[in-house]
């Protein structure tokens, strides 16, 4: 009988250093071509949109999609389902708000240890939604931080977002931000992880050597970059090329506006095993993340292996 594993299960089983890991396996294997990855479909009906992506991970023996409800009446509700691969019978049920959340962070993760200056040691981070920590997690993960600022609109939202970073990390210093321009000069890597739908700030802000991470935006007409920042990047990666050209509303628009070539444009899974990488010290990477059911399946597996190690979960008559 398959398992139903709710978020304070998977709260307990993975963290963000277990995020990072399974998907670098999972973006190896789709480099090798064989893990494999459907891009998200949305329907809307009434007041409520309905999101499903898919993915098969073979070297886990598993098959599966997310599916979520978004709408104005409530908040989203998102569910991982694994299936075995051979004889399609469910395995299990994952309740996904925080899964989603390290995976989007992980990813994040992955980008940055592989684009990133060695030395960086400075993140700026525009968000202090629920999505923000794991993204301040991941990139801490991979790169030894002294500071990170924080950007948020909302300064009660903002200063309780520095508190829970301080008692998180509490090696590395948290400033909030005087104002959007000050964080970006100087920074090293700088993580946009917003619901804007307009750019947070001009890409002549940029300079050169920073590392950006644009994880917020997965839908065509939103954007958190302007086309200068997207023009200005020397290396320019995405998670997936094929879902990136359908929600990367960052690329799309610079793409509208004459400022992208899609040639130009690599995928994580060239950059993990390091066949494509910054070529000096002064090169402005950007890294755009879509959200991936790869992703999802990648660290349900790690969660449903730990769960049956565990005997964790509830077993469910389907």
């Amino acid at each position: 009988m398959p398992l139903l594993l709710r978020e304070a299960d998977v709260r307990s089983l993975v963290d963000i250093n277990d995020a990072i890991a399974a998907l670098d396996s999972a973006f190896r294997e789709a480099g090798a071509g064989q893990a494999r990855n459907q891009p998200r479909r949305r329907v809307t009906g009434g007041a409520t949109t309905l999101a499903i992506m898919s993915a098969a991970l073979p070297s886990r023996n598993l098959i599966g999609y997310k599916a979520y409800t978004a709408g104005r009446a409530a908040g989203p509700r998102f569910w991982v389902h694994l299936f075995d691969a051979v004889d399609g019978s469910l395995l299990a049920i994952i309740e996904a708000d925080w899964l989603g959340a390290l995976r989007t962070g992980a990813v994040s993760g992955l980008a940055t240890r592989a684009l990133a200056r060695a030395a960086a040691a400075t993140l700026t981070l525009f968000g202090a939604g629920h999505q923000a920590l794991p993204q301040a997690l991941a990139v801490a993960a991979v790169r030894t931080l002294s500071e990170i600022r924080l950007v948020n609109r909302d300064p009660g939202r903002r200063a309780a977002f520095a508190s829970d970073l301080r008692r998180t990390l509490p090696e590395v210093r948290v400033l909030e931000a005087a104002s959007a321009q000050e964080a970006v000069a100087g920074a090293d890597i700088v993580t946009t992880i917003t619901s804007a739908g307009t750019p947070l700030f001009p890409g002549s802000w940029i300079e050169p050597g920073q590392h950006l991470n644009a994880a917020g935006s997965n839908m065509p007409n939103r954007r958190e970059l302007d086309s200068r920042a997207v023009a200005r990047a020397d290396l320019l990666v995405v998670d997936d090329l094929e879902a990136a050209r359908l929600e990367a509303g960052d690329l799309l628009l610079a793409e509208q506006e004459g400022a992208l070539g899609w040639a130009r444009v690599h995928s994580l899974a060239e950059v993990i095993p390091g066949s494509v990488r910054r070529s000096q010290d002064s090169d402005i990477t950007l890294f755009k993340s879509v959200g991936l059911a790869l992703e999802d399946v990648a660290l349900g597996a790690v969660v449903l292996e730990r769960a049956k190690e565990r005997g964790v979960g509830q077993t469910i008559d389907v």
